[in-house]
């Protein structure tokens, strides 16, 4: 796997992923008051609040749970909230915050969204556990606040796990915590990322006879439980992903690796 993850790093992109990122930079929404050059920032997502009713603590910049209807809420306003529950030390808040706009409408009040989000919170010294991964990634990176939270708490996969490190990252500087930069940007990993990592490595694993039928892609980048060391390759690839983007015509030269996250989440 080593001289496979070697050359995703040496040739992350193939040129059919540059010329389908570079379209959907070109074609996406904008107005003349908004130059949309972190259209990421208003990935919304729809949720219903009185189906999490009875989740504690609740964020306040989330609709109130006891709202009838629908709501939503987008990257920037979960930033917002996970700045102001860290600055708190509010760990277990702030993992709210990051559940709900991760799960949406997906979860029903008795089904997989409140229902697990209800078991999460009553884990085993899991404000501890947060606390913990938010100084990892402050002090060691992305890559070694993954391990802290890696299988450490009941039903809250790297799905979701690295939604919270995703927002922490975002939200330190505004939360008076030190800025973790220059180290690699927290990414979110999930299951659509990690298809679209599969399909780059086997497109590497081929061209370069590293891995002719795709075995050994398809092996790294499977199932849901990435290891510490996958997910440091995965933000590998991205900063050299970015990278090579920001030095073609067709992508922004200042962009994060979190604008590429979210081009390849929308299927770019």
């Amino acid at each position: 796997m080593d001289a496979l993850d070697r050359e995703m790093a040496a040739r992350p992109l193939p040129g059919t992923a540059l010329t389908a990122l570079g379209h959907w930079w070109d074609e996406r929404p904008r107005t003349p008051s908004d130059p949309n050059t972190r259209p990421h920032d208003r990935h919304a997502v729809g949720y219903t609040p009185n189906h999490w009713d009875g989740i504690t603590p609740w964020p306040c910049h989330l609709a109130p749970p006891s709202e009838a209807g629908d709501a939503e809420v987008n990257r920037a306003q979960v930033t917002s909230a996970v700045a102001d529950a860290l600055r708190r030390e509010a760990f277990t808040e702030a993992l709210v915050a990051t559940y709900v706009w991760g799960k949406g409408k997906s979860g029903t009040p008795g089904g997989s969204g409140p229902a697990t989000l209800r078991k999460i919170l009553t884990a085993e010294d899991i404000d501890a556990s947060l606390s913990a991964a938010v100084t990892a990634l402050a002090d060691r990176g992305p890559k070694a606040a993954y391990a802290v939270l890696h299988r450490k708490i009941p039903g809250w996969g790297p799905s979701f796990s690295t939604k919270f490190l995703y927002f922490a990252g975002r939200a330190q500087p505004l939360a008076g915590g030190p800025d973790p930069q220059p180290r690699p940007q927290p990414l979110i990993l999930d299951r659509v990322l990690s298809l679209r990592l599969r399909s780059f490595a086997v497109e590497a694993g081929r061209a370069s006879g590293i891995d002719p039928d795709g075995s050994a892609a398809a092996w790294a980048w499977s199932g849901w439980g990435w290891s510490p060391h996958r997910y440091g390759v995965y933000l590998s690839f991205m900063q050299a992903a970015s990278r090579q983007l920001a030095a073609t015509d067709s992508w922004p030269s200042d962009a994060a690796p979190d604008l590429l996250e979210y081009a390849l989440f929308r299927r770019a």
